[in-house]
């Protein structure tokens, strides 16, 4: 796939409807919270479990998946945390930067752009992606948002166990496992595959309202590590993470490419209620920030990544 192609078949789809968000959010006060609460309680659990009862994927692959997932996170959060040291960052920017840094927007972002780049089995892998970061946001993540405050652990592991996700991928593997799944053309396979279609379109809805919505200022001039972090040292770790796991064809390059994607918008959402104010720039500010630049920066560098990763270059 040439640039072009990978810009007009794979991005373009995505940012135009994102940037239709993005013009809602800039004309119209829109709530995102009841958008944003039925997209996490109906759409994505629907999307979640139908497409892991029908992905082709193995459950070995998708197992291996997980641990990519695992590993990649953790490692991108150490690179960040010890960049963030070195370099004399204190709390609440290094706490910003290493969530900034380890966690892609795979859900609103990566889903979408995924199944447009590599069709079905995208989509599959980028639900499993989605699902093993939402357990790790939920811990590492509060963990990285709220160290030093009490309780937050307990916090952590109650936010886990809230999310619908979880128990989406837990009935998908029971029921793959008994042998259970209904036909494809059953109703309430045709209901959840309605319903879980429907989040994509949404999602990226959201993204655009959010980042219509986003302030960002004096925290410009110092998220530049955070975007080289995100954009160009993440991609870097993806491949060799999946190399050095063993995961290759489609659903290795999905990975990188969910890896690749712009910094997550949760973050900001765990700042905002787990993280310090202090400082010249402040946790929401910084993450924020991060989110918007790498977000439009992503159009030049997911772009020249698609059109590696579909030439087969890779993995």
């Amino acid at each position: 796939m040439s640039l072009l192609s990978a810009l007009t078949t794979s991005i373009l789809p995505v940012l135009s409807v994102a940037g239709v968000g993005y013009l809602l959010g800039v004309f119209r006060e829109v709530d995102v919270d009841p958008l944003a609460t039925i997209t996490l309680y109906v759409l994505t659990p629907a999307l979640v479990f139908h497409s892991l009862v029908t992905t082709p994927i193995a459950r070995g692959t998708a197992a291996t998946l997980f641990t990519g997932v695992t590993v990649f996170t953790v490692v991108m959060a150490g690179i960040a945390e010890g960049y963030g040291r070195i370099t004399g960052e204190g709390p609440p920017t290094l706490g910003s930067l290493v969530l900034t840094s380890a966690f892609p927007n795979a859900g609103n972002y990566g889903i979408p752009l995924s199944a447009f780049a590599f069709g079905a089995i995208g989509r599959s892998t980028a639900v499993l992606f989605i699902a093993a970061q939402s357990v790790l946001m939920y811990t590492v993540g509060v963990y990285v948002a709220s160290r030093g405050q009490a309780g937050s652990t307990r916090d952590a592991v109650t936010k886990v166990f809230e999310l619908p996700l979880v128990y989406a991928v837990a009935a998908a593997a029971t029921v793959r496992a008994a042998g259970l799944v209904p036909p494809a053309d059953a109703t309430v396979m045709q209901t959840l595959k309605l319903t879980g279609d429907s989040a994509i379109p949404v999602m990226l809805l959201l993204l655009g309202i959010q980042l219509a919505n986003t302030t960002y200022g004096t925290a410009l001039s110092r998220v530049t590590p955070a975007v080289v972090l995100k954009l160009l040292v993440a991609p870097v770790l993806a491949v060799a993470v999946a190399a050095g796991i063993g995961l290759g064809g489609d659903v290795g390059r999905v990975f990188v490419l969910e890896c690749a994607m712009p910094a997550a918008v949760t973050p900001l959402m765990l700042t905002v209620e787990f993280g310090e104010s202090g400082g010249a720039v402040s946790a929401a500010e910084y993450v924020s920030t991060t989110i918007m630049v790498t977000t439009l920066a992503s159009v030049l560098t997911l772009t020249a990544l698609i059109a590696v990763l579909t030439s087969g270059a890779l993995l």
